[in-house]
């Protein structure tokens, strides 16, 4: 798609203050990969950007930094920034790894938790269960995970895990989270925290275990009916 039918400048901040232009470029950007409006491979040129937004490059060259930390852009060789993208065939491989590292990490936190653990998993199920915004699940998502798995205390596999959530990054946390929908792993998520609040180590893991395996096979099938519709709409 075209940068300049992509991109839309934030209100209420004047592009002559330097920290409000990074702002201002940054959410823009942000919004527009979150929104699919910018294509995965597509180009991001600084001279571009920083023309329609009104602003010089040393703001642009900080939005695109700011968005390579969150994995929405990566830089190349000769070829400068571009929307990050996953392949389909990355994003199922990360699903099976996701299986390995969240079991692992469930079955040693069991056994820490505490009331206070169970009531902040609750709460943000809460906020999940009554949010009808698609990033905001994702987000919620995310957090209910971290909530179960924070208390195995292995810094290492925490590592491990927050290092594949920031390869993964909000943009497929997104896709995933369009392709499951809500009630199904809201279900879930329920199951496995009353799982862990019974000190059902076996239980819970075999929960998330299949928890995850669905969502893997529900990605799989959202990606295929893409495909098919691409192949349909060319043919």
């Amino acid at each position: 798609m075209r940068l300049s039918r992509a991109f839309s400048a934030m209100p209420g901040h004047s592009s002559n203050d330097p920290s409000a232009a990074f702002f201002n470029v940054y959410q823009a950007l942000r919004r527009d990969i979150l929104a699919g409006k910018l294509d995965g491979g597509q180009a991001l040129r600084q001279d571009d950007i920083a023309r329609q937004h009104g602003v010089s490059k040393v703001p642009v060259r900080e939005a695109l930094r700011r968005l390579e930390m969150e994995n929405l852009v990566e830089f190349l060789p000769r070829r400068g920034a571009i929307v990050r993208s996953v392949s389909d065939d990355d994003l199922l491989e990360m699903l099976d790894i996701r299986i390995a590292l969240e079991c692992r990490a469930l079955e040693l936190a069991i056994p820490n938790m505490a009331d206070s653990d169970f009531q902040l998993a609750q709460e943000v199920l809460d906020e999940y269960q009554a949010s009808p915004d698609k990033a905001l699940w994702s987000e919620l998502n995310r957090r209910f995970h971290g909530c179960i798995l924070e208390p195995c205390g292995n810094r290492q596999l925490l590592s491990l895990i927050n290092d594949f959530e920031q390869r993964v990054g909000p943009l497929v946390r997104l896709r995933v989270t369009e392709a499951t929908g809500l009630e199904r792993p809201m279900k879930e998520h329920r199951q496995i925290l009353q799982s862990c609040r019974e000190g059902a180590v076996n239980a819970a893991v075999d929960a998330l275990r299949a928890h995850i395996e669905t969502t893997k096979r529900e990605v799989a099938a959202s990606l295929r009916r893409r495909n098919l519709r691409g192949i349909e709409s060319t043919g």
